[in-house]
């Protein structure tokens, strides 16, 4: 991180610190702990094993429910304009580029507006990844394109550079309303699209803008009212807009992108893009459709969005593995008692690095955030129970630092684009090789970049490995030796112990945590009732199992539930064992 951000950090530190009533003597011993060194020996080579959803009572917010990052300073309407629509030329009145035989290496190859070209060269931009040469040719003549990519291969900048450039040549203004439509799965990927977009466009005088739930919906009515020519969406809100915002012209809209096509799929939106699709009907549109995995459900909504024959480009056939050549992964075998300790250690040692630590609940989120920061050791956080404005300005802040931590659950995992990650730690298995596909793909993103991953496993998960493999993922498992390892359980236990508010969120990290293991789509690896949780008890810093209420299957979806509510752990309910002074 930057100074002044390390410097906002130490200063939340000690924030946190006047709130608690705890001697400074145990969290300076955790800070003055010898760092391990971190010189990873390379073993027998093998792979690795799933995870979890996100659990009961510790359930993300909808991912639809998204919040706005409105741009300031609109173009206006010109002098005299009303809001009737103008005739716009058709997309066949283009004179765009057709594909010949050989593609195009370099955007300056492209017949691209002199507009776009200077936006592009101050991005950094020169050449083309696959997917830019074998999407942006046909999508400019006009084709409806169904693609396959990986996350990280350049496809954002594949579907929006036609986009901009069909608008530009339509000459289209804010009384012609929206001409382009690019729907995402979640909130996040909007803004990163919105983000790469308002770049783009940033030497053209067409309007852009974002919808997404956990907005403020009037001021995204009003700005539609005034005309926005390039909107970015998530299903959900826009249905809202289309539905119920009056003002809101659609008709002229000449290109829809579904990106993330089957992520939008999985997480419920299958009914609205139905009604999406009904209600913008078919016309002149030319229609874009991404997708990670080609599943029956990304079929049906091809079916129903794109115009028959659709061009399908697939620049992942045949890779010999499912990630990146560049990504170099591992894997560590750690007895549960030892996690902490040794993801304490390998952060210490790497705090000059960029690092996503993936845990699978909110609240465990919460605890070890809390925690680090309490010991000084600055970490950020974002999952789903925060607001979104806190989520947005976290990741932003992460994007923005050279260095950094960011503790996260799985809502970070797929489409985000964070810059020169240099390690994805797996604190938590994900839940089928397809999540940890998506966990890593934040590391080693663009032509030339390298990352490293590093997954944590007990010894009673190792049958993951077996399904990593059949999904071709290479792993090779990575050695600390022990006496590398620093050793503070005896100073986490008393910090624990001594201190309301981290004692508080610490067992509601473990109750999350436990959840979130029985809701494993894997039961054959990821057992909940095989859990020794003396040890699992002392990776969240307790002495012995605290006494918490779970009710199993809770977080499960449809036929993942097992009905029963069972209380785990050895300690006696203290109901007055901590008494908060009034100042906390």
């Amino acid at each position: 991180m930057s100074s002044d951000k390390m410097a906002k950090a130490e200063k939340q530190s000690k924030k946190i610190k006047r709130k608690h009533d705890v001697s400074d003597e145990t969290v300076k011993s955790l800070k003055k702990a010898e760092v391990i060194d971190t010189s990873e020996k390379p073993k027998k080579q093998k792979t690795a094993n799933p995870k979890k959803d996100e659990e009961e009572n510790d359930v993300e917010e909808p991912i639809d429910q998204v919040e706005e990052e409105q741009e300031d300073g609109e173009k206006e309407q010109e002098e005299g304009q009303d809001n009737q629509l103008e005739d716009l030329p058709s997309a066949s009145a283009l004179s765009l580029p057709q594909t010949g035989d050989s593609l195009p290496t370099k955007f300056t190859e492209l017949n691209l507006s002199e507009r776009t070209l200077e936006a592009i060269k101050e991005m950094g931009f020169e050449t083309m990844t696959e997917i830019q040469q074998r999407a942006i040719p046909p999508l400019m003549a006009g084709r409806d394109v169904l693609g396959a990519a990986k996350t990280g291969s350049g496809k954002t900048l594949a579907f929006l550079i036609p986009a901009i450039e069909l608008l530009h040549s339509l000459k289209f203004k804010p009384r012609n309303g929206t001409g382009v439509l690019i729907l995402s799965p979640t909130r996040e990927l909007a803004l990163q699209i919105w983000g790469v977009a308002r770049q783009l466009l940033d030497k053209h005088s067409q309007t852009h803008g974002i919808v997404m739930g956990g907005a403020n919906r009037r001021a995204e009515a009003e700005k539609l009212e005034k005309g926005v020519n390039l909107l970015v969406a998530t299903p959900g809100r826009l249905l809202d807009h289309l539905q119920n915002t009056k003002g809101f012209v659609f008709k002229n809209l000449r290109q829809l992108v579904i990106d993330e096509a089957d992520r939008i799929l999985e997480i419920g939106f299958e009914d609205e893009m139905k009604q999406i699709m009904k209600i913008l009907g078919n016309g002149e549109r030319q229609t874009s459709l991404f997708s990670a995995t080609q599943t029956t459900k990304v079929e049906d909504l091809a079916r129903i969005s794109l115009k028959p024959g659709p061009l399908y480009i697939n620049v992942v056939p045949r890779m010999e593995n499912a990630t990146v050549d560049r990504l170099e992964q591992g894997y560590v075998v750690c007895e549960p008692d030892k996690r902490f300790l040794l993801l304490f250690s390998f952060l210490k040692r790497n705090l000059k690095k960029k690092i996503i630590v993936f845990l699978s609940s909110c609240n465990s989120v919460n605890y070890y955030s809390e925690l680090l920061n309490y010991i000084d050791l600055p970490v950020l956080s974002i999952h789903g129970k925060q607001k979104q404005q806190k989520r947005t300005s976290t990741f932003f802040e992460f994007v923005n630092s050279e260095r950094g931590i960011l503790i996260c659950t799985d809502v970070a995992a797929r489409g985000l684009d964070i810059p020169e990650i240099d390690y994805v730690v797996q604190y938590d298995p994900p839940d089928d090789p397809r999540d940890y596909i998506h966990r890593v793909g934040r590391t080693a993103r663009g032509a030339k970049a390298k990352g490293r991953s590093l997954m944590f496993l007990q010894p009673s998960e190792m049958g993951f490995l077996t399904h990593l493999k059949e999904a071709k993922v290479p792993v090779v498992e990575f050695e600390f030796p022990q006496k590398k390892i620093i050793n503070v359980q005896s100073q986490l236990e008393k910090l624990i112990s001594q201190n309301y508010y981290l004692n508080k969120s610490a067992k509601e990290g473990y109750r999350s945590y436990i959840n979130a293991y029985a809701s494993h789509s894997l039961r054959s690896v990821f057992d909940v009732n095989k859990l020794d949780l003396v040890k699992i008890a002392k990776s969240f810093g307790f002495s012995t199992p605290p006494r918490v209420d779970i009710t199993l299957g809770a977080s499960m979806s449809r036929d993942k539930k097992v009905q029963g509510r069972r209380t785990y752990g050895s300690q006696p309910k203290q109901a007055n064992r901590f008494k908060r002074k009034r100042d906390e």
